[in-house]
């Protein structure tokens, strides 16, 4: 389709600069999306920086897209030119195994196949939504509804889904006490869906100012991790804990906030190997679990599901000329709740 612009890191660590590289051409079943908003989420920080180890350089992250379709392949049936859609995580998957044939494609048996970071079929490096466009199998494309907010809607196609997909896949609702722990892009949406879902909230964050952003979410309650007391005061309240965190912590305490046969969800994803005390789930049958995003038709139901609730992203929107000191705000906790990076920009660095 010829040169795509972007930004790219060149190698682990760098800021990220202009870059200029090659879409693959639209296919019989592709779509080529002219990108309006991207978000940027932690998980783009760490493979940037080569802290999960595996990076490929050059690097063009962005996994939380939206825009418009400009061109559709000739077999083609789910979309058509104008129609504003997004790109999770991933852009395509090896289609026939269980996992995928059950609609959940991010196990796939072989790998999903990552919209920034990995490699395609043919071997080729993928590119991100930092970007002008993308090129992506009809297959991995969500529509998106058209009374939300395209800019608040980018961050839902991962933290979003990222939480959302637990949440449902172990039925938290009416009656139960969930505990958010932290209160950044993932947290944030973890209280709008637990409120939306019929839970009693709580939020555990580090300090004590976000508070009163808790509360504006939705939390009906709030403790500081910080304050003496907080873990004893607290412990065996919780039929829930979602923790989105992507620092070490101490497991062992916020473990100790579950009742009995309680569940530990873990979907923040620090770098160093958790810690955990047997006796932490084994004298109260508790369960540590983990989730990792959401499968295509998952994502699509969520995506409906706030439209029927009004629920998007609360954002902070900059210019893709600010994103390596977004990534240092975002390291500091220095925004409420996700940077989302206008790529109409990218035309003020192309010029």
């Amino acid at each position: 389709m010829g040169a795509t612009n972007g930004y790219a890191a060149l190698q682990a660590g760098a800021t990220l600069e202009p870059f200029t590289f090659e879409r693959r051409p639209v296919g019989s079943n592709d779509v080529l999306i002219q990108i309006s908003y991207c978000g940027i989420c932690h998980s783009d920080i760490h493979q940037v920086r080569d802290e999960w180890g595996g990076s490929i350089f050059p690097m063009v992250p962005g996994h939380e897209i939206v825009g418009t379709v400009t061109k559709v392949g000739a077999d083609v049936k789910k979309f058509r030119e104008g129609e504003t859609v997004g790109v999770g995580c991933f852009v395509d998957s090896c289609r026939t195994c269980p996992s995928c044939m059950r609609g959940w494609e991010q196990y796939c048996e072989t790998g999903m196949i990552l919209t920034y970071n990995g490699l395609d079929k043919n071997g080729r490096p993928t590119y991100g939504g930092y970007s002008s466009h993308i090129v992506v199998n009809e297959q991995y494309v969500l529509k998106i509804p058209q009374s939300l907010d395209l800019k608040g809607v980018a961050p839902l196609l991962c933290a979003g889904i990222t939480t959302y997909s637990p949440l449902r896949q172990w039925g938290v609702g009416k009656g139960h006490r969930l505990c958010v722990l932290g209160l950044g892009g993932l947290g944030h949406m973890a209280v709008k869906f637990g409120k939306a879902f019929g839970a009693d909230v709580t939020v555990l964050s580090q300090s004590d100012n976000k508070r009163k952003e808790a509360e504006r979410l939705g939390a009906t309650a709030f403790a500081a991790t910080s304050q003496e007391g907080t873990f004893t005061r607290l412990a065996r309240q919780f039929d829930f804990i979602i923790d989105t965190v992507s620092g070490v912590h101490d497991y062992n305490a916020s473990l100790d906030l579950l009742k009995t046969d309680g569940t530990f969800i873990l979907v923040g994803a620090p770098c160093e190997p958790l810690s955990i005390k047997a006796f932490q789930l084994i004298l109260r049958r508790r369960r540590l679990v983990g989730s990792l995003i959401g499968g295509i038709r998952e994502t699509q139901e969520m995506l409906e599901f706030c439209e029927a609730e009004g629920i998007t992203s609360d954002v902070e929107v900059i210019p893709i000329q600010q994103v390596d000191e977004a990534y240092e705000r975002v390291l500091r906790a220095d925004v409420r709740f996700r940077f989302v990076i206008d790529l109409a920009s990218l035309s003020e660095t192309t010029r």
